[in-house]
């Protein structure tokens, strides 16, 4: 099942998008009600298979599809072949960063780029865990049986902020740097999260074209990994890495980062496509 967020008189909406289009299921409850409860999960999907009313999808002002995240964690390093591209040695064990709640933006969204502090805005496609069962020491085997979905995001990067120093943080937290979406689609129907075509385009052009088979830690092994350390909750989301392609990759005389009006559009196999415009950010002197 496709699940989203759309904004209706200043409200967020949840849906469900279904082959005729998105069925309104708020009365169900909230996108994080959802993903916690199994029952109103339920509930959201058989409101989606009875109603007889539909609205269309290409109208609605999308919110992201996990509008509030717990923790934001994510994984760096995660993708053999960005691993090479970037020179950095293959980790021995996951490295874990985090983001926060004021980087998440929607699909559809204008991100601002931060011209004030930064001239090297980079994109990166990822693929996205969505915690529905709260985990805390799971073994790998049991891991992704406390997933709850998956879903797209652009992690962005300032490169000149996040290697100003050894903590990468400053260049991830940017104002709008997580948008996520279009939509969380449920495990059930995703299948295996290690076999998915995941690419990045800017501007039409194929700037990332890989499959998460390339992860060096395998999103059951990252679950796992992280339920070692801290507690996972209902509603945490994991960012697991991007692959090869990005604009740091390149040699620094070919490096063209973001710039105003760029589209950029992520897509992972079976999860829609993210797209999303940059434009300068204005300052109010």
């Amino acid at each position: 099942m496709k699940l989203l967020t759309y904004y209706e008189n200043h409200s967020l909406k949840t849906g469900v998008k279904t082959s005729h289009g998105i069925v309104d299921i708020s009365n169900v409850g909230t996108m994080h009600e959802i993903i916690a409860d199994k029952v109103k999960l339920e509930q959201a999907r058989t409101a989606a298979e009875q109603s007889d009313h539909y609205l269309d999808e290409t109208k609605l002002q999308l919110g992201p599809c996990v509008p509030d995240p717990g923790k934001i964690i994510c994984v760096g390093l995660n993708y053999r072949k960005h691993a090479e591209e970037t020179n950095a040695s293959i980790p021995q064990h996951p490295i874990l960063f985090n983001k926060f709640n004021n980087t998440v933006a929607a699909c559809g969204d204008d991100i601002a780029l931060p011209v004030k502090v930064t001239s090297e805005v980079d994109y990166e496609a990822e693929l996205v865990i969505v915690i529905g069962k709260a985990a805390k020491y799971v073994d790998k085997d049991q891991a992704l049986a406390h997933v709850f979905g998956y879903c797209n995001v652009n992690d962005l990067s300032a490169r000149d902020l996040q290697m100003r120093t050894q903590q990468w943080l400053l260049g991830k937290s940017c104002d709008g740097f997580s948008p996520l979406g279009p939509y969380l689609v449920t495990a059930d129907e995703v299948g295996n999260p290690n076999q998915l075509a995941i690419s990045c385009t800017v501007n039409g052009e194929v700037r990332q074209s890989s499959n998460t088979s390339d992860m060096i830690f395998y999103c059951d092994e990252i679950v796992s990994y992280i339920s070692q350390h801290m507690s996972l909750a209902p509603g945490d989301i994991i960012l697991t890495g991007t692959p090869e392609g990005v604009v740091l990759g390149l040699p620094p005389e070919e490096r063209v980062y973001l710039q105003d009006g760029d589209i950029v559009t992520i897509e992972i196999e079976g999860l829609g496509k993210l797209t999303n415009r940059m434009v300068n950010e204005m300052i109010k002197e």
